[in-house]
């Protein structure tokens, strides 16, 4: 599968004239792990599917999206199987956007892939290296360009990692393996990489020589590795110099900087605050970015924008997603966040929620699905209730069966009736075999009847003691983590905002909010601070990207509702949202700065339905203001915006005098400096509404009198 030439290459001149290489990218299909297992027995990763679409098609979609002009896959194991799907999809066509090679290797690790790659000198230029599990919808104009102003001042800038800004504690990270970034701030050079293991590693081993050289670091537990990384044809050389190299992280960057003293080469971060990207790489993540994907926090990747060519889904109420030919008995319920895929068929009393269906599914009468991900092809008997487990194609489960949380039934296990598989149990119908070259093989191993019951067809995949990294990912996938769709936070929480992962009482700046929480128990704050962080970035990514405020509100809506927010919840997330989106249009648009006045006017007139519709009485105006005004406290020109948007808002009656009062004495709003300094200017506003409100007052008595 040689790559194309395509006729619409983006390759052009670059200012000296001289034609500029095509952009490339190389994708690593197989990541060389077993945090799928028994998945992964039968097919590739790349070609699971997450919300009923390929892996592999979100990977491919956004690098079309970014410009990449020229594709290399490497796939490990199951190359017959990537390839064929391939040969059926858009992107070996005549009008596929970018030319596209399946390189078939012996490859074991991605050290391997890089060395290959280095070998066939096809890479022309600066690459992107990238995972095929990715979902994104980020631009990396501003990535390559720093990338390339590195690289024409310094030669030895080799590669520049893609990073996601996280909170410490953020649930779609790696909690077996924490991932420690030492940055350099002003030269955003990575100067020391190191993977801790929580509780076992209580301190990281930064070189005294690092410390000397750099006074002024940024130490980062916080940042979400995308498993994008733009690289040099030198940093292949690298690979091929240090044969036993294995993984980009642990490996590669790790001996970078260690040689950094002898050969002087450099590498650095592009660390992102907004937009979407993420790896679906363990049961953990492959869980968030469902959900994320489902509640189109990731638009436009989302199940009704179709990315495969005989997809029809359809967004109904309820955030529902449904494809033609389904058919639902009168007396069935489809729940909230639920995906179903072509000619399925739900029986009589049956309730889905919160769930992912496949196509051709026959799921029986009085059925409970709830946080579960069903694929092709599977029947499920009367009567049988599943909770949150992975269900994969043509698996067969009988009547009045219970699958327990944390499940994973393999393709074509088949289930007995009135069987229950227990928590965490792995089934699967095919063994590994290992020979002598260490080459794996799949066996069929007799049927265990003691788990899928006398007429069931499968057995428990055991894992080897020595898999110790496999067993971690699943337990933490499975067991630390519901699958439900709608009890955790997702990804797209992430937040930019330094407070953005706190509550309010948590921070120095805002103690005088800590008597408001203090009678909160612990879980009710961690949840109303889980709610504020994927509410608030949800509203800034849609404000940033134009979205209609319509949808924005019925996704804020939905969104309440699952989390069971407090009102006082969405106007917080609705005020911070605002403030940094005001802030962000002040700071850079398209390159230009825009005043105050101009950014508040770009920001909330056409955007106002969400301030007015958790905002009217006289409390909610001052509370509404009390978090804007803490959130503009670390805000360039906090101040101006404050004040503007304020008489914005009073203007368009949203604000009155009572609630600026009511604000204006509130004794939390005068806590510190910080916050008597950002409200100062806004005093003006609070007293020309007091007076109108007066005379208001005066005007009714006289009305009266004279009646």
């Amino acid at each position: 599968m040689a790559p194309k030439s395509k006729k619409n290459a983006k390759g052009g001149k670059s200012e000296d004239g001289e034609k500029e290489a095509p952009l490339q990218a190389v994708v690593h299909l197989d990541a060389f792990e077993e945090r799928f297992l028994p998945f992964t027995l039968e097919r590739p990763r790349c070609l699971l599917t997450l919300a009923n679409t390929p892996l592999i098609e979100y990977t491919l979609e956004w690098l079309a999206s970014v410009g990449v002009e020229e594709v290399y896959l490497y796939s490990g194991n199951h190359t017959d199987l990537v390839e064929e799907y391939l040969n059926t999809s858009r992107w070996t066509k005549a009008t596929s956007p970018f030319a596209v090679e399946l390189i078939r290797s012996t490859s074991t690790s991605i050290g391997d892939n890089m060395r290959n790659l280095d070998q066939k000198e096809i890479m022309k230029g600066d690459f992107l290296s990238v995972y095929g599990d990715i979902v994104a919808n980020i631009p990396i104009d501003a990535a390559l360009r720093g990338h390339k102003v590195r690289r024409e001042k310094n030669k030895n800038a080799i590669m520049t990692m893609i990073l996601r800004e996280a909170g410490d504690d953020h649930r779609t990270k790696d909690q077996h393996m924490r991932r420690c970034f030492v940055i350099d701030p002003v030269t955003d050079r990575c100067i020391h990489y190191e993977q801790v293991r929580p509780r076992h590693s209580p301190r990281l081993n930064i070189p005294d020589e690092v410390l000397k050289d750099h006074t002024d670091i940024d130490m980062r537990e916080d940042l979400l590795d995308c498993g994008i990384d733009i690289c040099t044809p030198d940093a292949l050389a690298q690979w091929s110099d240090s044969f036993d190299w294995k993984m980009p992280r642990k490996d590669f960057v790790h001996g970078v900087l260690q040689d950094y003293e002898t050969f002087g080469r450099t590498i650095h971060t592009h660390i992102l605050t907004n937009g979407y990207a993420a790896r679906a790489n363990t049961l953990r993540t492959y869980n968030a970015v469902s959900k994320d994907v489902i509640s189109r926090w990731a638009y436009p990747y989302t199940p009704d924008m179709n990315l495969v060519a005989d997809q029809s889904y359809q967004l109904g109420r309820g955030v529902v997603y449904k494809e033609g030919g389904v058919i639902l008995a009168r007396s069935s319920t489809v729940g909230k966040k639920t995906v179903l895929g072509k000619a399925t068929s739900v029986g009589d009393g049956s309730l889905i929620t919160n769930s992912v269906i496949g196509r051709r599914c026959v799921i029986g009468k009085r059925v409970r699905i709830d946080g579960a991900y069903i694929w092709d092809d599977v029947s499920i008997g009367d009567d049988t209730v599943i909770n949150t487990a992975i269900i994969a194609n043509e698996v067969s489960i009988g009547r009045k069966c219970e699958i327990k949380r944390g499940a994973l039934l393999s393709y074509g296990v088949r289930v007995a009736d009135g069987t229950v598989i227990k928590e965490d149990t792995r089934l699967t119908r095919t063994k590994r075999k290992r020979d002598h070259d260490n080459d794996e093989k799949l066996d069929r191993d007799p049927t265990d009847t003691t788990i899928v019951g006398n007429s069931g067809s499968g057995f428990e995949l055991l894992l080897d003691e020595e898999e110790d990294e496999v067993i971690s990912a699943l337990r933490l996938g499975l067991q630390d983590t519901d699958l439900t769709l709608d009890d955790t936070p997702d990804i797209s929480s992430l937040d930019s905002g330094p407070d953005s992962e706190t509550d309010p009482s948590h921070h120095p700046r805002t103690q005088s909010f800590a008597s408001n929480a203090s009678s909160e128990t612990a879980s009710t704050r961690h949840a109303a601070a889980d709610f504020h962080t994927e509410a608030s970035t949800s509203i800034f990514d849609a404000l940033a990207s134009h979205q209609d405020p319509d949808n924005i509100q019925l996704e804020l809506q939905a969104l309440r509702l699952s989390s069971n927010a407090e009102d006082s919840h969405v106007r917080r997330a609705v005020a911070v949202a605002f403030g940094r989106y005001t802030s962000h249009l002040v700071e850079t648009s398209e390159g230009k700065k825009k005043s105050v006045n101009e950014a508040v006017k770009a920001s909330i007139p056409g955007n106002m339905r969400l301030i007015t519709s958790c905002v009217r009485a006289p409390a909610e105006q001052a509370e509404f203001l009390l978090f804007l005004q803490t959130d503009l406290v670390h805000r360039p020109q906090g101040n101006k915006i404050l004040v503007f948007v304020a008489n914005l808002l009073a203007e368009n009656d949203v604000l009155d005098g009572e609630g600026l009062k009511l604000w204006w004495e509130d004794p939390r709003g005068k806590a510190n400096e910080g916050l008597e300094k950002v409200r100062r200017e806004t005093e003006q506003v609070v007293e020309i509404m007091g007076e109108d409100d007066e005379d208001d007052g005066e005007e009714s008595e006289e009305e009266s009198e004279e009646e």
